[in-house]
C-alpha cells in the first residue's frame, strides 16, 4: 500500500486510501501506525473505500504544536475528510482511535453513518490510571520510545507466543512513533472526558468489539452501555490486538455489523 499526505490545518497527515464504496475511516491506537490495519483491509477493500490515518506523532504524521486533545485529533480527521471530499463514513477507532472515534461522534454526528470500537472504552481514565499516564511519559523521557514500546506492546497480545510475527511488527511500528507524540497522546488520554453519554444519545448504528483477554479495556470496560442500536461482540482469546490476533474474525465482524444495519 502506498502512503499518501495531506496537510491539516498546517500539519502533515499520512494515511492510505485503498477500495472503491462506502468509505471507512480507520484510526489506529496509542505508538500505532496506520499499519495497524494492513491484516484488514485487503478483506474490507473487495467492497469498501478504506482510509487509514496516522495520527498526530505517529507513524508519518507530523505534530501541531502546543498540547492536542482527542477532540484536537477528532478534528484533524475531519480535516481528513474535508481533504478528500467525503461526506459521510463509516468511523472505526481501535483503543486511542476509540477516543478520538467518540469525540467525533459528539462533535460531528452529522458526519457518520455509523462507529465502531475496537477494544477501546467510552470510560475516562481512573485516578489510577492517569498516574500511569504520567509514569509512561517519565518513561520515555528516561529511557526513550523504543524501550517504552519493548515494554508496552507485550501487554497488548493475549499470548505473544502465538503471534510472535504480528507482536515484533506492532513494535516495529511503534518505534516509529515520536516520542513527543507518544507524550502529548499520553496527555490527551489523561485528560478525556467520560462520553458514556454519547453512546446513551447516538441514534446512529455502534458496534463495539472487545478482546475476551483484554489485558488493556476489558470487555466490561468497553461494554458501558446497552441499546437497540449497539452491537457488542467478544472475540474470544484475543487480546487488545484483534487486528493482527484474529484479522479474518475481526472483518467477518465488521461484515456481519454492517450487513446487520443494512436489511
Amino acid at each position: 500500500m502506498d502512503a499518501k499526505r495531506a496537510e491539516v490545518n498546517g500539519t502533515a497527515i499520512s494515511y492510505y486510501d485503498e477500495g472503491q464504496g462506502d468509505p471507512i475511516v480507520l484510526i489506529h491506537g496509542f505508538c500505532g501506525s496506520k499499519d495497524y490495519w494492513q491484516q484488514v483491509i485487503p478483506g474490507l477493500a473487495e467492497k469498501h473505500r478504506l482510509i487509514a490515518v496516522d495520527l498526530p506523532g505517529h507513524g508519518g504524521s507530523g505534530l501541531p504544536a502546543g498540547d492536542i486533545s482527542v477532540e484536537t485529533m477528532a478534528e484533524m480527521i475531519k480535516g481528513i475528510f474535508e481533504e478528500l471530499g467525503l461526506e459521510k463514513v463509516s468511523l472505526i477507532g481501535h483503543s486511542l482511535g476509540g477516543y478520538v472515534t467518540l469525540a467525533f461522534a459528539e462533535a460531528y454526528e452529522d458526519r457518520l453513518k455509523q462507529f465502531s470500537l475496537v477494544h477501546s472504552t467510552a470510560n475516562p481514565d481512573s485516578e489510577e490510571g492517569k498516574k500511569g499516564r504520567g509514569v509512561a511519559a517519565g518513561k520515555i523521557d528516561a529511557e526513550g520510545i523504543k524501550s517504552f514500546v519493548d515494554g508496552l506492546v507485550p501487554n497488548l497480545f493475549a499470548s505473544g507466543e502465538k503471534h510472535p510475527e504480528e507482536l515484533q511488527q506492532a513494535k516495529e511500528i511503534g518505534y516509529g512513533t515520536n516520542p513527543e507524540g507518544a507524550k502529548a497522546a499520553l496527555k490527551a488520554m489523561k485528560r478525556r472526558p467520560d462520553r458514556n453519554h454519547v453512546l446513551k444519545n447516538t441514534k446512529l448504528p455502534v458496534l463495539i468489539v472487545a478482546g475476551e483477554k483484554d489485558q488493556i479495556v476489558p470487555p466490561e470496560k468497553s461494554f458501558t452501555v446497552v441499546g437497540p442500536n449497539i452491537m457488542q461482540v467478544t472475540i474470544k482469546g484475543a487480546g487488545h490486538m484483534s487486528m493482527y490476533e484474529a484479522p479474518a474474525e475481526l472483518v467477518e465482524v465488521f461484515a456481519d455489523f454492517w450487513r446487520s444495519k443494512q436489511a
